[in-house]
């Protein structure tokens, strides 16, 4: 290994798990008996999303910070990121009373940016993405002289966020894999880092969304390469490049890479909800949706929860979209006559087999002989599939032929 791979030691996580200490909240694991159950292991959850940032970002922000000289953090810092990280150096430069500029792409959610505000920083929006922020919060470093702190491709920051798996084997040491969302690698590389030198039994597991698996890609051909797009729900992970100087660590240290994709987070976000009573960041729910593709029975699995901070807007959409996969919203169509009592019937057979119907759409002229038929949509609720199925074979033997369409709440 290089003088410069050598940086991340157990000495070093030992210290960083000092120093982030001092800011940190104790996330202890929860054990999980939806998920053990649904597959056949015991699933526990490191909820990082209970941070007082609402993300694990703080760890290797406030480390970073409290290895740079007063001089570096005096010129101001300076960082790109889609929010996590924002909040992180946002909340360690007010606590060591320096001046943070963050970059955010366009697309961040408003909650993570009024977050970072409130921290007291600058908040500069420009991009669609993450690279094209982090480019430019390199020209601004370069312009006004501010102290870049890279959301991932550092080596101090990677030490910093590695200070979870101190945390995970200490509660639980004879865990047998550890799950991590991947974005640029940089909790990945620490916690698979320190995993190792912990025991180098523990499997570490990456999980990167479908549209945005730049590591796995990295890995596949043996360097860092750049995805030409990405293209995800999960904006905290949405990177087209991994961090170069973490790439070593990642090909030595991580066991396997799963990819998910965005509808497996829609699902894992209700489960969630549902379940635990917990608010997730689709980011941080790569590592719950990834459950059930780890082809393994009787492990002690921890499923890292990254963050938390999610807007409400996006929590309604998810929410719905979330309902409408699992068959507790759906939208049939049939055809009925244009007579008085049609629209009574139909809702009688629904109300009898316990559907609740929620929106209507009356459609007259799907043919030309209204007397003969017309469009009935109906948008319901229903417990779930096998209900749903129920209801729809009850309008079938009632003579309406109901066709599933979709469904626009």
């Amino acid at each position: 290994m290089s003088e410069t791979e050598q940086m991340l030691t157990l000495e070093k996580f030992e210290e960083a798990t000092e120093v982030v200490g001092k800011v940190t909240l104790e996330t202890k694991l929860v054990y999980s008996d939806y998920f053990s159950a649904q597959t056949g292991n015991k699933v526990y959850l490191k909820p990082e999303n209970m941070q007082f940032t609402g993300a694990y970002k703080v760890r290797g922000a406030y480390y970073k910070m409290s290895t740079l000289t007063p001089e570096e953090r005096s010129r101001g810092l300076i960082t790109a990121s889609a929010g996590n990280h924002a909040q992180g150096v946002a909340y360690a430069a007010k606590c060591y009373g320096a001046k943070a500029t963050i970059v955010m792409p366009t697309t961040t959610p408003l909650m993570k940016v009024n977050r970072t505000k409130s921290y007291g920083a600058e908040v500069v929006l420009y991009g669609d993405v993450y690279d094209e922020a982090c480019a430019k919060a390199y020209e601004l470093a370069d312009e006004h002289g501010y102290t870049f702190i890279h959301p991932f491709d550092d080596l101090t920051v990677a030490t910093g966020q590695g200070t979870i798996a101190m945390e995970i084997v200490k509660e639980l040491p004879l865990v047998d894999y550890i799950l991590v969302p991947i974005g640029g690698g940089g909790l990945a590389t620490g916690v698979s880092t320190l995993a190792k030198l912990l025991n180098p039994k523990i499997k570490v597991i990456g999980v990167e969304p479908a549209g945005a698996n730049c590591m796995q890609e990295s890995l596949k051909n043996g360097k860092v390469t750049t995805l030409p797009l990405v293209n995800t729900i999960a904006d905290g992970t949405a990177v087209k490049t991994p961090g170069s100087k973490l790439f070593p660590y990642i090909q030595q240290n991580l066991d396997d890479i799963i990819t998910v994709e965005d509808e497996e987070l829609v699902v894992a976000f209700l489960d969630m909800v549902e379940n635990h009573k917990m608010i997730v960041e689709n980011s941080g729910l790569l590592s719950v949706a990834a459950l059930k593709h780890l082809n393994v029975k009787d492990k002690k699995i921890v499923s890292i929860l990254s963050g938390g901070n999610m807007d409400v807007i996006t929590m309604s959409s998810v929410v719905q979209q979330g309902l409408i996969f699992r068959d507790r919203i759906f939208t049939v169509s049939v055809l009925l006559p244009d007579k008085p009592g049609e629209l009574h019937r139909v809702s009688g057979i629904i109300a009898q087999e316990s559907g609740n119907v929620i929106k209507l759409e009356h459609n007259q002229f799907v043919s030309i002989n209204r007397n003969a038929a017309v469009e009935l949509r109906i948008t319901m609720e229903a417990f779930g599939t096998e209900h749903k199925n129920r209801i729809m074979e009850t309008l079938e033997k009632e003579g309406y032929k109901p066709r599933v369409v979709r469904t626009n709440i």
